[in-house]
């Protein structure tokens, strides 16, 4: 597929003293709602769903989830009926509550999207061999997505991520969930590239995943250094740093994914990570619909807001 997206070079004092140089390349532009690496994951997909006759799309995620969105925005745009098995029960409970205080299953439900909310407990199961014949029992007609949407064909999709253009640098730099953005950056990248992948979750877990998805180059690492104490987790200097380099560079990031992908390579080009005349390429995977989300939750926290 041929998606061109920007890409823009930052300006900060600090990198003129380090002497590297850093871009972003702007995936969250690629579409309004199925953005960055959703789009990306989900382009071969939809193609395979098609050539095997299904109608619909069926996946996984929390209430927050970058993923379920995407889905829901494929689905209304590629006429696929969509629905998103969501971790909760207890949001079924005041459905309406639950839309009018979540922005991301709210627009979920406004692109067409069929909710259904099952336990933590049976979450748990959704990549098992029975939930999922059942499931797919359920729905002869439906496609399965994993959560996160990753699978062989969404590396395929993410291996797009780089190209011609983009071998003239010599650092790849993303954010990692579910492994399968960062696979096939890896997979596309050059010998000469090194990509450094920056785990929004703890754990040591991720390097076996994204084994798992046929990755058979070493030019990679994962730095654990920066996922701010897990998935979901944010502190002050977090939210200020996403909040000053919008300003700053009128991008903006996602204190999820981004924003401490971000946070990282800086630190570590003020640590002479990078050598001198090094050419740092950052991939802003999208993730923004998940400000608004988050922001209610950092106002019951009482911490600052992150400017949308």
């Amino acid at each position: 597929m041929e998606l061109r997206t920007a890409t823009t070079e930052v300006i900060f004092p600090i990198l003129k003293k380090k002497k590297v140089s850093l871009f972003v390349k702007r995936e969250d532009l690629l579409h309004p709602v199925i953005s960055g690496n959703k789009y990306r994951k989900l382009y071969y997909n939809l193609q395979n769903a098609r050539k095997l006759n299904k109608k619909k799309l069926i996946t996984f995620g929390g209430a927050y989830s970058n993923h379920i969105l995407a889905t829901a925005g494929a689905g209304s745009e590629f006429n696929f009926e969509t629905i998103g098995i969501i971790r909760g029960e207890e949001l079924a409970d005041d459905l309406p509550a639950t839309l009018a205080s979540n922005p991301t299953l709210n627009a979920a439900a406004k692109l067409g999207m069929q909710l259904q909310f099952i336990s933590r407990a049976e979450y748990k199961k959704k990549e098992t061999v029975g939930f999922l014949k059942e499931l797919q029992a359920s729905h002869p007609d439906a496609y399965l997505l994993p959560e996160g949407g990753t699978n062989e064909w969404a590396v395929k999709g993410c291996e797009e991520i780089l190209d011609k253009e983009t071998s003239v640098f010599d650092f790849v730099c993303a954010a990692v969930g579910t492994g399968g953005t960062i696979s096939g950056i890896i997979n596309a990248s050059t010998p000469q590239q090194k990509v450094i992948g920056f785990p929004a979750l703890k754990g040591t877990f991720l390097k076996d995943e994204i084994k798992k998805n046929k990755v058979t180059k070493t030019n990679w690492e994962l730095n654990h250094e920066y996922h701010f104490g897990g998935y979901g987790k944010m502190t002050k200097d977090l939210i200020g740093f996403v909040n000053t380099f919008k300003k700053e560079t009128s991008i903006p990031l996602d204190p999820i994914y981004t924003g401490k992908m971000m946070f990282g390579v800086l630190d570590l080009i003020q640590k002479d990570f990078f050598p001198e005349n090094a050419k740092i390429l950052a991939i802003h995977t999208g993730g923004l619909q998940g400000i608004l989300g988050m922001n209610i939750l950092l106002q019951k926290k009482g911490l600052p807001l992150i400017e949308v």
